[in-house]
């Protein structure tokens, strides 16, 4: 089993039975570093990522690498921008089996067709529009939205709606547990 972006707010036994965690950056919303470094669980991340304490082994965009069984592929490079003038990090998003892709917190474009897309749904980086723009422009079958541990149930509501018209792929919301996707 491979898991991507455990953080602070994911459920502890997200990790349990997991054969290895890929990080797309340094961000403590995606890496729970104290939970990890009690693990003995391989760990792949951005080369050049902050992360103290952490042993990982370094990712460079484009490579290319089988962890877990699957094939993966890095895309992207650099976390986008949140306000001009603050500091970024290294940000690598994960094709996973050319058939999903995590694209950390940037809008990289996978460079390859994906069959499910997980969509940023807010961020400080992040405007809806954008979130939109990046489904249409990847054209996924399906896409998932995640990163949305700062909304409340009313946030969430309104841009599962925009998601929801705003693209033609087939969109969902997984709260918390579910895990079912369209096959």
């Amino acid at each position: 089993m491979l898991v991507i972006d455990p953080g602070v707010w994911t459920e502890p036994a997200a990790t349990s039975g997991a054969d290895a965690v890929l990080v797309t950056h340094e961000h403590a919303d995606h890496i729970d570093r104290k939970r990890l470094a009690a693990q003995k669980i391989p760990i792949y991340a951005p080369a050049g990522a902050a992360l103290p304490g952490i042993a990982f082994r370094p990712v460079h965009p484009k490579g290319n690498f089988r962890v877990a069984g699957l094939n993966v592929t890095a895309v992207g490079g650099r976390h986008a921008p949140a306000y001009a003038g603050e500091p970024d990090c290294p940000n690598l998003g994960y094709v996973v089996e050319r058939a999903c892709y995590h694209p950390g917190d940037a809008l990289h474009l996978p460079g390859a067709p994906v069959d499910t897309l997980l969509v940023p749904m807010q961020g400080a980086w992040l405007k809806t529009q954008e979130a939109i723009e990046f489904v249409r422009a990847v054209q996924p079958r399906q896409c998932v939205g995640i990163h949305e541990g700062q909304l409340n149930d009313r946030g969430i509501s309104s841009i599962n709606g925009w998601l929801s018209r705003g693209i033609e792929a087939d969109y969902r919301y997984l709260r918390s547990g579910e895990s079912t996707l369209a096959e």
